[in-house]
Formats: structure tokens, C-alpha cells, sequence
């Protein structure tokens, strides 16, 4: 037994018994939260570099292909119809309306109910680039129209045109036994054996692009408008007129 005076080991001096050390356990933060916040941070302000290094490049690429195209100052091409070669044309009316004179006792065929036009002419177009850039033309049609009727159509495929320099374009519209009323039937046949003129239109919508560094600007169309008159007898062209883009050339 010890001493009076002499407190035992593990014992207070004041009698009381020592307090058990806190546990850090309530205190311990956990690091993934943390660690995960900061890493959706970071991943949110790399997009958003990003998208606006991107936008920037974009915006760039663009006022550089803008002074481009002021500087060389794009014109419209030109596309006008040069030559047109009558290989065939041939009309055939059927079902006239005959009518008698009582006083001759003799028939005579007025008006024909219906009648058929096969047509096949060929075109020459020629493509006049003016600029200082190529040109990218896209697939191009043409129609053949009588009186306001189309009758064929012909496709020309997309090509690219150098700069300053002429392209020529061959096109062929035929016309197989196109049935035409009676109104119109009539003119045809009047227009082809008393004058021995059929007039014609060919109407033309020409896309073309300027191609600068590789890029295409916005499109442009070109019209192309001529009025033809072809003779049935001679299976040739008489007359010749094409507007171009409204005005005469």
C-alpha cells in the first residue's frame, strides 16, 4: 500500500479520473468530394477555353476570307447561248376537224384537234469567267418552252472554270411527240406551214460559286434567256436573241 501523500500511478492528484482523448472521427473531412468538385471546375473552364479558342479561329477564318473577297471583287460569270444546231424537228396533227361547203359540195380540214412536236437541238453555251478566282458551277437545266409550254429539258453537270478564261458547254434537249391542244395545235400548225417559222424560248438557271482558298462563297444565279426561231423546212435556226440576266447581249 503506498504512503500517504504519494498518489498511486495512473491517478489524479486531485482525485479525479483522467478524460478520455476526443476521437478525431467527427473531425476528418473526406478528400474525394473535394477532389471531385475542383476536377468539374477544371473540366468546366477547359470547355470553356476551348469553345472560345474555337470561336475566335472561326471569327478569324472568316474576316480573312471577307478582306479576300473585297479585294478581288467578284463578278458575275457570263453564260450566253452561242450556237443552236437543228437536228430535227417534226410535226404531225392528227384528228382534224373537217367541215363541208354545200354550195361546192366540198371538205375542208379547219382546225386540227391535237398535234405532236419531236424536236432535237442542240446547244452551245459559252462561260466567261472575269474574275481573278475560279468559279465552281453547280448542275445547271435548261427548257425548251412554246408559247409558255415547256416541251424538254435538258441537264448540264457542275465543272470548275479557271480564272480569266472561256469554257464552252454543249447541250442537248430532245422532244419526243410532245402532244400540244387544240388551241395551241393550231398555232403550231400555222406558225409551221404558213410561215415556216416556229418560235421557241430556252430558259436557263446557271449556279456558280467563286472559290477562294478552297472555300465557296455564297451562290449566285445567273439567268439565261433566248428567244430562237426555227425553220421546219430547212431544219435550221433563222433567229437568234438571248438576255442575259435581264439585259440584251
Amino acid at each position: 500500500m503506498p504512503p500517504h501523500g504519494h498518489p498511486s500511478n495512473g491517478e489524479n492528484p486531485t482525485g479525479q479520473r483522467p478524460e478520455p482523448p476526443h476521437s478525431n472521427h467527427q473531425q476528418h473531412h473526406h478528400p474525394y468530394y473535394s477532389s471531385a468538385s475542383s476536377s468539374s471546375a477544371s473540366f468546366k473552364g477547359c470547355c470553356c477555353c476551348l469553345f472560345l479558342l474555337f470561336s475566335f479561329l472561326a471569327l478569324l477564318i472568316l474576316a480573312v476570307f471577307l478582306v479576300i473577297i473585297l479585294a478581288v471583287k467578284p463578278k458575275k460569270p457570263q453564260f450566253d447561248l452561242q450556237q443552236v444546231g437543228v437536228q430535227y424537228m417534226g410535226i404531225t396533227a392528227s384528228n382534224p376537224t373537217a367541215s363541208m361547203d354545200p354550195t361546192t359540195a366540198t371538205t375542208t380540214t379547219t382546225t386540227p384537234a391535237t398535234a405532236s412536236l419531236s424536236l432535237t437541238i442542240h446547244m452551245l453555251f459559252t462561260a466567261v469567267n472575269p474574275n481573278k478566282v475560279g468559279i465552281k458551277y453547280g448542275e445547271s437545266s435548261f427548257t425548251v418552252m412554246y408559247r409558255g409550254i415547256p416541251l424538254g429539258k435538258a441537264l448540264v453537270p457542275g465543272f470548275y472554270q479557271e480564272a480569266h478564261s472561256q469554257r464552252q458547254v454543249e447541250a442537248t434537249i430532245s422532244v419526243d411527240r410532245y402532244s400540244l391542244m387544240q388551241a395551241d395545235a393550231s398555232d403550231l400548225i400555222r406558225d409551221a406551214s404558213l410561215n415556216d417559222r416556229v418560235e421557241l424560248r430556252v430558259l436557263g438557271e446557271v449556279g456558280a460559286k467563286i472559290r477562294v482558298l478552297d472555300l465557296d462563297s455564297p451562290g449566285v444565279q445567273v439567268s439565261v434567256d433566248c428567244a430562237i426561231v426555227i425553220s421546219p423546212r430547212k431544219q435550221s435556226l433563222t433567229y437568234k436573241q438571248c438576255g442575259f440576266d435581264g439585259l440584251s447581249v
